[in-house]
């Protein structure tokens, strides 16, 4: 049995990666910015689970340092940083303030987290960070003007600290999941300006209109669950047959072509060409 900590539990991705874990015998902290509201203590009540819930807000230093304090929190065998939101903007409409939100949350947050254990784990000579990044962290699409940034900066501190640990006995892991049915891509997917001048922000809501029938959080709570398990030995692991699909298009284009893809006003012709790229 591990003590595993999952960031941003409250709903989505992280409250299924919870759940898996706990069904699969774990000791899981589940922290979200409020406790209040959710169903995991009940869940872990009536199905006899290891769960604890704890406030944490990943973008206030005090908040992570007076978490990460706790005797409980002294021997932390798995951090999972899951905690994260979402823009859609281009670049132009986007706002400096939100796009320093969404690098504190997606990139900071981890951070910190990650700060937090890394030394515990160290001393010992043992432990695992898995960091839920995107597939947005390995290819820059249009509108993620403020998220894809974040990713790819996740992605680089992981591939930083993953070699320093080394070492250590420590590993580093990231998931790159594609778009999931959560709030986040369905019933809460931000949306453009509508100002805009730019027909980007439109193709990637476009682009998520059929979420709700795609990937379930399970998937990625399963993928975590076999890195926790070393079924998995990977640095890096695709989740979904979307971010499989979209990271064998991009590896086979030149950044040239890719940036060409959508040089183009009409969105018909866009999406085209898109189709035409998934389809080989």
């Amino acid at each position: 049995m591990a003590r595993i900590v999952v960031t941003g539990a409250r709903r989505g991705i992280g409250r299924e990666i919870t759940l898996t874990l706990a069904r699969a015998g774990h000791d899981v902290t589940a922290t979200m910015r409020d406790t209040a509201g959710s169903d995991l203590a009940d869940l872990a009540r009536n199905e006899q689970l290891s769960i604890s819930l704890a406030a944490l807000d990943v973008d206030d230093d005090a908040s992570v340092a007076s978490l990460f304090a706790q005797p409980s929190m002294g021997t932390i065998d798995v951090l999972i940083n899951n905690a994260g939101i979402l823009s859609i903007n281009a670049m132009e409409d986007e706002s400096v303030a939100m796009m320093q939100a969404v690098m504190n949350t997606n990139f900071f947050g981890a951070v910190r987290c990650m700060k937090a254990v890394v030394p515990g784990m160290r001393a010992r000579r043992q432990g695992l960070i898995i960091n839920i990044s995107s597939i947005a962290g390995r290819m820059a699409a249009f509108s993620h003007s403020a998220y894809a940034p974040s990713k790819f900066a996740l992605e680089a501190a992981s591939e930083v600290l993953a070699q320093e640990l080394a070492p250590f006995g420590v590993r580093v892991a990231l998931i790159e999941p594609g778009i999931i049915a959560t709030d986040m891509a369905v019933a809460n997917l931000p949306q453009p300006r509508a100002d805009s001048a730019y027909p980007h922000g439109g193709r990637m809501v476009a682009m998520n209109a059929d979420a709700s029938n795609g990937t379930p959080p399970s998937v990625v709570a399963g993928t975590v669950a076999d890195i926790v398990s070393g079924r998995i030995t990977a640095f890096r692991t695709l989740c979904g047959d979307d971010a499989k699909a979209f990271a064998s298009m991009r590896g086979g284009m030149s950044d040239e072509a890719w940036i060409a893809m959508s040089d183009t006003m009409d969105d018909g012709v866009f999406f085209g060409r898109m189709t035409a790229a998934m389809q080989g």
